[in-house]
């Protein structure tokens, strides 16, 4: 059995002259990551199938130029606060702010230039047979609008039961909100295998954020009994996707308290590749790649149409700075912000 390792080489230069790192990390069963300095980003992920074959099961791009210019988030690390904010507009400590808005009139994933857009410093080690690599950033007051300067951390670890870990910090030195998360698309057939719409789904989540035309949440939470946002028990994800107009939208998790519990389970029944999401997080987003069109050429040229990949996105729900009842995400100076998401794989017989 191969000793598990970490690599490091240069995957390009950003337009900004800075060069950008790759981490290649590789566990004693052959699951192999990588991991690129560029937004943090996942851009392979081989996952071995029921008979041991490795595919590789994340969307993505060969190059970098790619990621700068084209990217709806592949493998991104997420924020500074992860989904929308209504108008990019919220009120802290009695000061209305604006942030840059880069969808329409709203912000998403950290505005125009958030996390998912800067190149990180990497510090990779092999950790006891679990090679682990960190980045780390600092984010600077004003940057997208948000206050405060705020230092952040994203530790990615392939451990030796085949799970990809990540270990989220970050300080700040002035009250401002976090919320980050991490953006792969999921195929478990292999990222150029079609759509995965015959994927199934379970999710330990029985209440649902519903959203308005601009996808953002109106306020209400409601139970999903009755509604085909239901993944309690699991089916395909394409079985009710029209009923639901496609989907892209929040779940509360069941289990309540902070403690790291199993919030999905994706699974493919040709490869018997399965997918356990566990997360201390209180909220997980499903967006099962709605606006992807064909018009992406990802690696090896290949075209990913509508719902080629679907995102299992854990963090605290989208545009709470605005929805008191949602919960705080607001991080003050001396406080430190810690969120774990494990992507977990294995296999159905």
């Amino acid at each position: 059995m191969p000793a598990s390792s970490i690599v490091t080489d240069r995957f390009g230069i950003a337009a900004d002259g800075t060069p950008v790192d790759r981490y290649t990390l590789a566990n004693a069963h052959g699951m192999r990551v990588r991991i690129v300095s560029y937004g943090a980003t996942v851009t392979e992920l081989l996952a071995p199938d029921r008979h041991g074959e490795l595919a590789d099961v994340v969307l993505g791009f060969d190059n970098l130029r790619q990621y700068e210019t084209e990217s709806p988030y592949f493998g991104s690390t997420v924020g500074r606060v992860a989904f929308r904010i209504a108008q990019g507009r919220f009120t802290l400590e009695g000061k209305l702010r604006q942030l840059a808005c880069n969808v329409g009139p709203h912000h998403l994933h950290g505005g125009v230039t958030g996390l998912s857009k800067v190149v990180w410093r990497g510090q990779p080690q092999d950790d006891a047979g679990s090679p682990t690599v960190t980045f780390s950033y600092r984010s600077p007051a004003g940057d997208q609008g948000y206050p405060g300067n705020l230092d952040v951390a994203a530790t990615y670890r392939l451990t030796a039961d085949n799970a990809l870990r990540i270990d989220y910090a970050a300080s700040t030195d002035a009250s401002t909100p976090v919320n980050l998360t991490h953006h792969s698309y999921f195929n478990l057939a292999g990222e150029a295998a079609g759509d995965v719409l015959g994927h199934e789904l379970e999710l330990d989540a029985d209440r649902y954020t519903p959203t308005n035309a601009d996808s953002l949440p109106t306020g209400e939470i409601r139970s999903v009994r009755g509604t085909p946002f239901d993944f309690q028990t699991r089916h395909t994800i394409g079985s009710r996707i029209d009923a639901a107009g496609g989907y892209d939208l929040s779940y509360l998790r069941r289990e309540p308290g902070r403690g790291l519990t199993r919030v999905a389970t994706l699974a493919d029944p040709l490869s018997g590749r399965r997918l356990d999401v566990l997360t201390t997080s209180p909220a997980l987003v499903l967006y099962a790649g709605n606006y992807l069109d064909g018009s992406l050429r990802g690696k090896s040229g290949v075209a990913y149409g509508r719902h080629a990949g679907v995102c299992l996105e854990t963090g605290h729900l989208p545009d709470a700075v605005n929805h008191p009842a949602f919960g705080s995400t607001i991080v003050r100076p001396g406080e430190t912000y810690r969120e774990t998401c494990i992507y977990r794989f294995g296999t159905d017989a």
